[in-house]
């Protein structure tokens, strides 16, 4: 029944780092992209990175370039998102999503998972 399970969430001090986990079934990952959203109290889900499931192709928002990094293992059906230099506004519930395009619309991704709290201290 749940087709994507995010893990790796926790607490730590700024300029720490995490590695999120999202780990699906067979099913789940046979969609064309795979992305991190996160949600903030009081905000929009916003769009963080996504990944291409065949070339590995990614995006990433202008508020995590050079410092998140998206990557997928395929024979184990997961896909990681290691997150360095955190910052205080990184601070939300990430979530995991797949969608049939390569895009960076919240409306196009489907199966979205229960979220994992990534807390960011100063």
């Amino acid at each position: 029944q749940v087709q994507v399970v995010e893990s790796g969430g926790g607490s730590v001090q700024a300029g720490g780092s995490l590695r999120l986990s999202c780990a699906a079934s067979r099913r789940f990952f046979s969609n064309s992209a795979v992305a991190w959203f996160r949600q903030a109290p009081g905000k929009e889900r916003e769009f963080v990175t996504t990944i291409t499931r065949r070339d590995g192709k990614t995006i990433y928002a202008d508020s995590v370039k050079g410092r998140f990094t998206i990557s997928r293992d395929i024979g184990r059906y997961t896909v990681y998102l290691e997150m360095n230099n955190l910052k205080p506004e990184d601070t939300a519930v990430y979530y995991c999503a797949t969608s049939d395009e390569f895009t960076t619309a919240r409306a196009s991704y489907n199966s979205w998972g229960q979220g994992t709290q990534v807390t960011v201290s100063s």
